[in-house]
């Protein structure tokens, strides 16, 4: 009887402790701390994305529906330990005003019937197991609710494990068990940022573009708080809010200034080293990707992440020219190589050369004379082998196409032959199948002349 009670007495205070849910729904404002000065206040979560934080900061619009502007900074930039102690502040008391008691009274609820079923239970081992899971679900809460009403919630478990102390006794269990509950870090209170005011707005807007690196993320701050001081100057007087104008119309001009002096040292700087490396003058390359720090100093260090990109742009130039060094230095040790295949090879590729006019009439089905053919089918004869013997000594990169010209070859002596047949016989389906020979000879001689133009060609970069 007593362990019933002391269930029940534990039930009554899970639905004494709850609450009524509040109704708010708002989003929670929170501070980001600058290193050096100065806060911002972020609509919404901010996250931390590897080296960068993402957060939205409000910029005109209504109270109830403000038009907001995603701002992208580098963690550095953020002074941490007192904008994550904020933000705890911030979560609890947001969480306390709208969800907090809804969510301590559903559990109230759940621990309460469950509770009351374990009071009433005959089976005291089946109750002690139920009555333990109650415990965990207590004990877990408080830490993943932001630590909320968890006094409250240590009271209930310190009666329930007493109840479970009790349980345990009466079905013979005597191991003692010390379960903890898993508190959460209690969380120092602070006052909770507001929605910022117009002016509080644009001032936030220069804050953050003064300590932004991103030149474009600059310039969209920029048009924002234009757009802002149209909507009503920002609280300000006409005069303040032209003045105010003016110093970011001022801005913006000199930012496309200084985009226009980077694109040009960059197009200069390029083209540069673009005539270098196709001509694989590899020192005059690297003198290019010297030069580029001087460069970015004389323009004031204003764009590091164009001037990353052209350093990377001639790096890519360099490795390009270093390669082309390589293949050229190649090619010059080969090309006498080349030039023996060529002589021996070349008469058989001039042949076939010769004899294209002919294949191509072959392949359209108007041609050419039976007397021709029987001259055709004498000039071919033997020519594949003769290539197939040559291309033996070839140098390996010659004996694809090599190899081209001796199916060439067959494909014309093949061609030849089968349109000789179709004369005599009259029949088109053979004059077809010699058209199918010719038009694969003449595709199969050019790709072997283009193969060969390009190895007997010093290399290019592109």
């Amino acid at each position: 009887m007593g362990v019933m009670i002391r269930f029940l007495s534990a039930a009554g205070l899970l639905v004494a402790f709850a609450g009524t849910a509040g109704a708010a729904t708002e989003a929670t404002l929170l501070r980001l701390f600058l290193i050096g000065g100065g806060t911002v206040v972020s609509f919404g979560e901010y996250a931390r994305l590897n080296d960068r934080v993402v957060f939205s900061i409000p910029v005109g619009g209504t109270a109830d529906e403000p038009r907001l502007h995603v701002v992208s900074l580098p963690v550095e930039k953020i002074d941490w330990p007192p904008t994550e102690q904020h933000a705890a502040s911030a979560r609890y008391q947001w969480y306390a005003r709208t969800r907090g008691e809804a969510d301590f009274e559903r559990l109230s609820g759940d621990v309460a019937r469950v509770l009351n079923d374990v009071a009433q239970s005959t089976d005291r081992r089946r109750a002690l197991t139920i009555a333990e899971g109650a415990r965990r679900t207590l004990a877990d809460w408080p830490a993943a609710h932001f630590g909320y009403r968890q006094d409250d919630v240590r009271e209930i478990v310190a009666l329930i494990d007493e109840a479970i102390a009790n349980l345990r006794a009466s079905v013979g269990m005597t191991r003692f068990e010390l379960a903890l509950v898993a508190s959460a870090a209690a969380v120092p209170l602070e006052p909770v940022a507001e929605l910022p005011s117009a002016r509080d707005q644009l001032d936030q807007l220069f804050r953050v573009a003064a300590i932004t690196e991103r030149v474009g993320d600059r310039v969209a701050l920029f048009h924002a708080a234009l757009g802002l001081l149209a909507d009503g100057g920002a609280g300000m007087t006409i005069d303040a809010a032209a003045t105010v104008r003016n110093t970011i119309l001022g801005e913006l001009r000199e930012e496309a200034i200084v985009d226009a002096r980077y694109d040009a040292m960059a197009r200069r700087l390029m083209a540069v080293a673009s005539r270098a490396a196709d001509s694989a003058r590899i020192s005059d390359v690297e003198r290019i990707l010297n030069r580029i720090p001087g460069e970015d100093r004389r323009l004031g260090r204003r764009r590091p992440e164009d001037v990353e990109a052209l350093r990377a742009s001639v790096q890519a130039e360099l490795d390009g020219a270093r390669r082309l060094r390589l293949l050229r230095d190649r090619w010059t040790l080969r090309i006498a190589l080349y030039r023996d295949w060529q002589r021996s090879a070349g008469v058989q590729m001039l042949q076939l050369v010769k004899v294209q006019p002919a294949l191509e009439a072959i392949r359209q089905l108007e041609g050419p004379s039976a007397s021709s053919l029987a001259g055709l089918h004498s000039r071919l004869g033997g020519g594949a082998d003769r290539l197939l013997r040559i291309g033996v000594n070839a140098p390996e990169d010659l004996r694809t196409p090599n190899e081209l010209l001796a199916s060439a070859w067959r494909f014309a002596e093949s061609a030849v032959t089968t349109r000789a047949a179709a004369v005599y016989s009259g029949n088109v389906s053979t004059a077809w199948e010699a058209s199918s020979a010719a038009a694969a000879s003449l595709l199969l001689l050019e790709r072997a002349q283009q193969e060969i133009r390009t190895l007997l060609e010093p290399p290019r970069l592109r």
